[in-house]
């Protein structure tokens, strides 16, 4: 089993609009065959830095989550979400973490 935490800073002021965001984006993701298994969307508390938002999901294996990374790109809700997204983030990033425990 994976974890893959895609992270992103996102700019003052935005991230309740971005949070609502990622809840749709997370919902239009749901329903296709290679969803994972769990997702969940995580906001800081505490810095540095300020304004992290973490969308975490699990995938059985890394070719789920391949197959996921491939159906986001052709899910047009999603798609037209993310294009609303990008200019609410300075930056981003991507974990990708095996289960051992």
């Amino acid at each position: 089993m994976i974890v893959v935490r895609n992270i992103f800073q996102v700019k003052f002021g935005q991230t309740k609009q971005a949070t609502e965001l990622w809840k749709q984006a997370m919902a239009a993701m749901k329903t296709g065959a290679h969803a994972p298994s769990a997702s969940r969307l995580l906001t800081d508390l505490a810095g540095p830095p300020y304004y992290t938002l973490v969308f975490e999901s699990t995938f059985d294996s890394l070719t789920q989550f391949e197959q996921f990374h491939q159906a986001a790109g052709s899910n047009a809700t999603f798609r037209d979400l993310y294009a609303k997204i990008i200019p609410l983030t300075e930056t981003g990033r991507r974990e990708i973490l095996t289960v051992v425990a």
